[in-house]
Formats: structure tokens, sequence, C-alpha cells
């Protein structure tokens, strides 16, 4: 049985680092980055109050906090492949995102956050674009997971745009939003 049938918490699987990552992967991985503002601001669109503090599942975190994670998630991403790209192989410091989450600024409205996600992401893809051979091979050291390559960090941030739309897109579909 898939991952996705069984877990409310990784509606299309876990991320799964590919052994060589093609240009083509990271092209498309690109292309999902430029995509996710109008998709995340899609799928919260016409959500009332209520329904943006409502859990994607139990036991998780609410749609609102779920948008706001994503910018917290992805300014931390950017800023890691900026170090990347200009230091040798940087330990980043990782951040408790649960801890995150539960902040005052987590009630703050999600259009805060998906404006910040628009420009974030713009600047992300326009930086992506411009990236030499050489530089998708460059990375960092994250305490936890190890050694991240650029190219493979763009891959997981791109899953984990998905992620996070999926979450949201079962709920409405769940709840008949």
């Amino acid at each position: 049985m898939s991952t996705t049938a069984t877990d409310p918490r990784y509606p299309i699987g876990r991320f799964e680092r590919p052994e060589t990552i093609s240009s083509e992967d990271r092209t498309n991985a690109i292309a999902t980055l430029a995509e996710l503002p109008e998709q995340l601001r899609n799928v919260v669109d016409g959500l009332g109050s209520a329904q943006l503090n409502t859990p994607y599942r139990e036991g998780g975190w609410t749609v609102r906090q779920l948008v706001h994670h994503i910018a917290d998630s992805h300014m931390n991403a950017f800023i890691r492949i900026r170090l990347a790209l200009t230091e040798d192989w940087p330990t980043i410091k990782p951040y408790d995102q649960d801890s995150w989450a539960t902040l005052h600024d987590s009630a703050a409205p999600v259009e805060w956050s998906l404006e910040l996600i628009e420009s974030l992401h713009a600047r992300w893809v326009m930086l992506l674009q411009s990236l030499t051979e050489e530089q998708w091979m460059r990375g960092y050291r994250h305490p936890e997971s190890g050694e991240v390559s650029v190219d493979a960090a763009t891959l997981m941030y791109a899953w984990h745009s998905r992620h996070h739309v999926a979450h949201i897109t079962h709920l409405r579909l769940g709840e008949g939003w």
C-alpha cells in the first residue's frame, strides 16, 4: 500500500533524493518553484478565517500555519543556497519548525506570507536559472542531514512545495470546500 493512501502527513509520498540529478530534473524543479506562489494562492482562495484556522490533518498545523511555514522554510532554503554558492560547504543552522509555527506571527493574515513567497520565489527562480554546472554541485552541510548539494536542495524544495499544496488540496476536498 502506498504512503499516499495510508499517511496523511505525506499525501504525495516522502521526498526521495535521486542518485543522479539531470538537467531535466533541475528544470522541472525550477518550474515547480516558479509555479508555487500561484498554486498556493489558488488553493487558499476563498477560505474564511475558520477554514484557515482548521488543521490540515488531525494533530497537524492549521492552513494558516502551513502557509506561514512555507514562507519560513523557503526563506531558510533560499539563504542556505546563497550560502552554498558563496562559501565552501558551510554548515547551516537548523531551526525548530514546530516552535516557529507557534510564534505570535503565525496568526498573521496569510496574504502576508503569500506576498513574501511570490517575491522570494521570483528571486529564487532567477538565481537558479543562472547557475553553472559547477554551481549546481556546490552545497552546504546540515548538522542533521549531512551534505546537501544545491541541485538536491532544489529538488527537495520543489517536493516541499507540492507536498504542502497537496495538504491543503486534500483538506479542501475532504471538507467539501
